[in-house]
């Protein structure tokens, strides 16, 4: 079994189109996202919930598109990226720190700049309204930067009707790992960071196709 910080709330997918997405992730695994709801931000999603050494954790996985259902086209989104992707990618990673506000201000102390803690929220396929908080680098969201997150009230995700995968290994990779590792320690959370060329994120799952790797 593989411990996974406490830290870690979801890792998040995103495409041009959330059903392509959806698509993608059944095909590979066999496992199909349940509709998670619509943001403000014009985007829509879908999750499924991990397990760590078969017991459910507090990590999910987020699929994440245009918002479809409004009409609203690829080239209008900006959250993720997600108006200059030409494929499904693991584009980001959220921390759940303790303190949100303690965290994100440890950050800045130590010259990472995560962005203001500002509220957030979607709307369930229900109609139930959801409600965070989180942060954002206000430079734009290079992979190797967590977002952090802190649900308040709200029900985590996580621990909802979701379908299951396997949680195996969640990895950061970029050209100077000391300095990523730097940034994890200022928000307490300790995450794999492996050398690589170009900076990005590596997604291994387990499910009824076996063993999947997303990146």
């Amino acid at each position: 079994m593989t411990a996974f910080p406490h830290a870690l709330d979801h890792v998040v997918l995103a495409a041009p189109s959330l059903d392509d997405a959806v698509a993608l992730v059944e095909e590979r695994t066999g496992v199909r996202a349940k509709p998670g709801g619509r943001h403000p931000t014009g985007t829509a999603n879908a999750l499924v919930a991990f397990t760590v050494g078969g017991e459910r954790s507090r990590h999910y996985l987020e699929l994440i598109g245009p918002d479809a259902a409004s009409g609203v086209a690829q080239a209008d989104v900006e959250t993720f990226g997600i108006r200059h992707l030409t494929a499904p990618r693991v584009v980001a990673y959220a921390l759940h720190p303790d303190d949100i506000d303690v965290h994100a201000a440890a950050a800045k102390a130590a010259g990472f700049d995560l962005g203001d803690v500002s509220p957030y929220s979607r709307t369930t396929p229900t109609g139930d309204l959801l409600e965070w908080r989180l942060t954002l680098p206000p430079s734009g969201q290079s992979p190797e930067i967590p977002f952090l997150i802190d649900w308040g009230s709200t029900p985590h995700p996580a621990l909802q009707d979701l379908p299951l995968l396997e949680l195996e290994r969640f990895t950061i990779r970029h050209p100077d790992p000391e300095h990523v590792r730097t940034l994890l320690a200022a928000v307490g959370a300790e995450i794999v960071v492996e050398q690589d060329d170009e900076p990005g994120l590596e997604l291994i799952v387990s499910g009824p196709r076996g063993h999947v790797a997303f990146r």
